[in-house]
């Protein structure tokens, strides 16, 4: 089991490779870490001058042939109508069938007005549950990430990618970010594990992804007093135990 310090976030920080919860965290320990900050300082600088090389003037004349093209080019006139004009007798015909369509269309609309108005006035309410609960998640999540006894740990994917905890004791939750490099099979998912003891291990399921989703950030409460956070890849609908485990967090 290996945990990365959080100074291995530098480079990634640097080319702004990180996530929201990687980046707050490593923002917050920059304020308290004159080596890191230094280090990211260098590596931005590098990147600048790497991306200098890569960059050209347009030739001065581009803008004036593109425009002179323009003059040069003749536009086609609007197109003739080739339809017959119609006589008045086709004329009364047509206004009697709209006329009927028309009148149609009201009585339907009519029976049709109240079950409209009730699924839009449902599909608003969902989406205004929905708002609210994303906005709750957010303000949950900027609680854990400000408490002052947030500590960060994090570890590679077997397969590549990393797992990111960030806990907080005071709030008795941790926001786990989670982003592997290739995505499990449509009929797999990642499943979230918290393990209390590494002696006796009884892992406790802390969450499912949905099948062949290959990145997350979600809340997980209760992690503070767990020594080991897991990642295992299970069959889409979980398992109750792992049985594959690619990652691992220690905690203590």
């Amino acid at each position: 089991m290996t945990t990365t310090d959080i100074h291995a976030l530098v480079g990634a920080y640097a080319l702004d490779a990180v996530d929201d919860l990687e980046r707050a965290a490593f923002e917050r320990h920059i304020l308290a870490c004159d080596g890191c900050r230094g280090e990211v300082d260098e590596l931005r600088e590098t990147a600048s001058r790497l991306a200098d090389s890569t960059w050209s003037v347009p030739p001065p004349q581009l803008r004036t042939d593109v425009l002179a093209a323009i003059g040069r080019t003749r536009q086609l006139p609007p197109g003739e109508s080739a339809r017959p004009e119609p006589d008045a007798r086709a004329a009364v015909s047509r206004w009697r069938r709209y006329t009927a369509g028309a009148a149609a269309a009201c009585i339907l609309a009519t029976g049709a007005g109240a079950a409209t108005w009730a699924v839009q006035e449902q599909r608003v309410r969902a989406k205004n549950t929905a708002v609210a609960a994303a906005e709750l998640r957010e303000a949950r999540t900027q609680a854990i990430l400000a408490a002052p006894d947030l500590v960060v740990r994090t570890a590679p994917m077997i397969g590549g990618g990393r797992v990111t905890v960030a806990s907080s004791a005071q709030q008795a939750a941790s926001v786990v970010s989670l982003r592997a490099e290739r995505a499990p099979a449509t009929d797999r998912a990642f499943q979230l594990w918290t393990i209390r003891d590494v002696a006796a291990p009884a892992p406790v399921d802390a969450g499912l992804l949905a099948p062949g989703e290959a990145s997350a950030a979600q809340i997980v409460e209760g992690v503070p007093g767990n020594e080991v956070f897991a990642v295992s890849e299970e069959p889409a609908g979980g398992s109750p135990q792992p049985t594959q485990v690619v990652a691992q967090v220690l905690l203590t």
